[in-house]
Parts: C-alpha cells; structure tokens; sequence
C-alpha cells in the first residue's frame, strides 16, 4: 500500500508559497515522511520565506508537560525568526504577530476529539487572518482515530476553548474538513485554501498512512493513547487520575480508593463492545496523586469498529463514582480559562452528561441519549468530506 501525501507536501510542490513571506503554525508533530519538520522544509524552500512560527498548547516545541501552562514568546535561534505562543496572554495573532506575513500555514497534528484544543487554535487563526486579510493555507493531516462519530454535541452556553462549535466528542473529521467547517458553515468567513491529502481514505487510521508518529502532545504518546482519549479525556474533569504522570496516560485511570480486580471485573461485566477493562496498580510521577499508589484499569482496544471510546469513558465515571461515593469529586474551576463552570461540563460540551451520571443512568442509556444528536450532525459533515 502507498502511504499517504500531506496536504504540506503537496503545498511545497504547488508553487503557491513562491515569492510570499510565511508565518507557520505548527509543532513537533508537523513532519514530513521522512521526519523533517516542515519549518525546515519551508527554511530551504527556493523562493518562500519563513518569518515568523506559532505554537498551539505545550509550546512550538511541545516541550511543556502540564496542561494549562502557558508558553512565552521567544526568538528561534537556528531561523532568527520570533516564536509566538497561541497559549499565552493571547490566544489568536495579533496585528503586531502578522505584521510581517503575507500567508499564514496552519500544519497541525490533530487527534480526531472536540476537547483537542489545536483544532481552536485553528479557528482562532482564521479569525485574525480574516480580520487582517491574510489568507490562510490549512495542511490536511491524518485523523488518527479515523471517521466514526460518538459522544455528546455541544450546547449552546458551554464553549470554551475546548469547545468553540456544536459538533461531537469524537467529531470524524480531518482537520481541513474542520478547517472548511468552521469557515464556512460556523461563519468565520477568512481567505482559505485547505491542501489535501493523497491515499486517505475514509475508515483509515494512522497507521494505515506509512506515516511516522510523532507525538501531536506530551501526554499523546501514541495511537492507542488516541484511540481511548475521547472517553477517558473526561477524567480530566475529575479527582481521578486520567494516567498522566505515567507511560500510559488516559489508558491508565485510577484512584487511591479503588481495588483494581474487583474494579475492573465490575466493568469488564458490562462487556462493552471491542475493548477490556485490565486492572492496572500505578503511581503517577506528577499530576493528580503523585507519588500514590493508585488502583484501576487500563482500557484495551480489541476491535477498533466495534470500540465506543466515549461510552467506554462514561462507564468509567460511573464506576469510579460509585467506587468511591464519598471520596470521588468532580473538578472545581478553573479550567482551560473557564472561571465558572465547571470543568466537566465544558469537556462533555453540556450539563447533561453529569447530570445523567448523578442520576443514576447507565453508560448504555447515555450513550443512546446523543445518538439522535449524532445522526443530525452526520448530513452536515458530509458537506464538507474531502475524501
């Protein structure tokens, strides 16, 4: 099987960028086949010019850990050019920032989840490059989780920056798909190009791409870190450990409270569909309960098409919860520069979701609650395919 063409392989044989000065967004994930990053790639292109680079959340280098630490300003010493955080006291370019930019190159490594908050750097981009005409070139990339849809839409009153639009958890969609989406259908309305990719095919996943991984974050080390994340990414709006602080974050979940055999053998009775629940003992080096033994399971993918990563996460609140009714918490604010609500809520995009769970409902009957909103969003999605 051939692998997969980059939408920013093909940009560089476009002729597009010639003449034109280039600010890039991107990160370490931004590489090419052959694992050159493509702001080397544009330092050696024969007529554009590279004068400025963005980075998303953990920095252009990806080189800070924490979630929700944001990065400063620098100079890059190898190109001479400033490094600009779009995870610092401004979330979008500034007039200032593209000051010296005809064309703005947005190359980004996203993990196919509504909370991955790459994707809302993006819009933010558009955004600015709508309000300072700059046209914007998106470089498609790989959804690596592939095109299936699940979870909870968001709700109007619940954006945030893991959240800007109503789409899904598990949303199955590439980033120039979202690119055209947000553009377009949510009204940003900026001078877009979306480079596509060559081979994808709809149903693949990453490593159907003969593509090198990369981790897109420090706590995305791999596909099987992606495959679970639209679920077990709710912890994060919780007391348990989501894993970070481990080799294995977001497979990993766990709590001191928690006795991991009897735990995981609760949920493996569910049997929910292609996965299974394995107890796992682990201590996160940092984050929630460092240094503490903490007990849970790891979530194992058996069967990609048959795995419901949300449900899958749902189930696991619901089970911690009840593991520990008197020691279990939902996260207070702040969280993602959301001051009032509360964190869970913005992760599952709506109130419901906790709610549900308070409630008493089980993980099957809350995911049948937003497959209704699944099956309105899908004709919409189909706008705006690409492959």
């Amino acid at each position: 099987m051939m692998r997969v063409r980059l939408g920013f392989e093909r940009l560089l044989d476009s002729g597009m960028l010639g003449g034109r000065r280039v600010g890039l967004v991107s990160n370490p994930s931004s590489i090419d086949a052959e694992l050159q990053h493509v702001a080397d790639r544009l330092t050696n292109h024969p007529s554009a010019r590279l004068t400025a680079l963005f980075g998303p959340q953990h920095g252009f280098r990806s080189d800070v850990q924490e979630n929700m630490i944001e990065t400063g300003h620098a100079r890059d010493a190898r190109r001479k050019i400033p490094v600009y955080s779009l995870y610092s006291e401004t979330r979008e370019p500034t007039a200032e920032m593209l000051s010296d930019v005809d064309v703005l190159v947005i190359d980004l490594q996203d993990v196919g989840t509504r909370i991955y908050t790459y994707i809302y750097t993006m819009a933010n981009c558009l955004r600015a490059a709508r309000r300072h005409n700059i046209p914007v070139i998106v470089c498609d990339r790989p959804n690596p989780i592939g095109d299936l849809i699940e979870g909870p839409m968001l709700e109007p009153g619940f954006e945030s920056f893991v959240g800007l639009y109503p789409i899904p958890m598990r949303h199955g969609m590439t980033i120039g798909e979202l690119a055209r989406l947000f553009n377009e259908h949510f009204g940003i309305g900026a001078s877009l190009e979306v480079m596509k990719m060559e081979g994808w095919r709809l149903g693949m996943w990453f490593d159907d791409t003969r593509l090198p991984w990369v981790m897109p974050s420090p706590n995305m080390p791999t596909l099987d870190t992606a495959a679970v994340y639209p679920g077990t990414v709710l912890f994060e709006g919780t007391n348990v450990s989501e894993g970070r602080g481990t080799t294995r974050p977001f497979e990993l979940v766990g709590a001191p409270w928690v006795a991991a055999e009897t735990f995981a053998d609760g949920l493996n009775r569910l049997e929910l569909a292609g996965m299974r629940f394995r107890p796992a003992l682990f201590e996160p080096t940092f984050h929630k309960h460092a240094r503490t033994g903490c007990g849970g399971c790891q979530v194992h993918v058996l069967d990609r098409q048959m795995f419901r990563p949300v449900e899958t996460g749902v189930a696991l609140l619901i089970a911690f919860r009840e593991a520990g009714a008197d020691r279990f918490e939902w996260r207070p604010p702040p969280y993602e520069y959301e001051h009032t609500k509360l964190p869970i809520d913005i992760l599952a995009g709506t109130s419901m979701l906790r709610e549900q769970v308070e409630g008493g409902m089980s993980a099957r009957d809350i995911a049948r609650s937003w497959e209704a909103e699944v099956a309105r969003f899908a004709p919409l999605r189909e706008k705006f395919r690409l492959y």
